[in-house]
């Protein structure tokens, strides 16, 4: 997306939306540092949900997105969301994959602030160990089929 030449802004509808885990916090946060690098704004969050906004201030998330609900987005005369968009079904991504995106994700969410610093630091300590231990078994299940 943000390699298309016509490729000019982000604009996120969390109107449906109850809950994020932190993976896809970290995601958003990848997302919009490098949409800014692009083009030097920040992406839009359109959020109706209290609850929601409380966890995304906690998170910093107001300094990396506009925040606003839907009938600030309408007031702001942007373009209307489209209708009916069908998101392509997830695929099945390898765990070594998986866990490299979640690593990254937290690791981002730990640039943020403080808080989430020390929030998120044991997890990617344990995440990093884990993916460790994982490709030294690898790296001897290598070495035993070469023998």
């Amino acid at each position: 997306m943000v390699q298309d030449p016509a490729f000019r802004a982000v604009v996120i509808d969390l109107q449906s939306t109850e809950n994020l885990d932190s993976t896809t916090l970290g995601c958003l946060a990848r997302l919009s540092i490098r949409v800014k690098k692009l083009n030097q704004r920040v992406p839009t969050l359109i959020c109706d949900s209290d609850n929601l906004k409380r966890v995304l201030s906690s998170m910093g998330f107001q300094d990396v997105f506009m925040i606003v609900d839907l009938e600030a987005y309408a007031a702001l005369s942007l373009p209307a969301l489209p209708e009916g968009i069908e998101l392509p079904a997830g695929t099945d991504l390898a765990m070594e994959s998986t866990r490299a995106r979640v690593i990254a994700a937290h690791k981002e969410l730990m640039t943020m602030n403080e808080l989430n610093a020390e929030t998120f630091k044991d997890l990617v300590t344990a995440l990093e160990q884990e993916e460790c231990e994982q490709q030294a078994v690898e790296r001897a299940d290598v070495s035993q089929l070469k023998v």
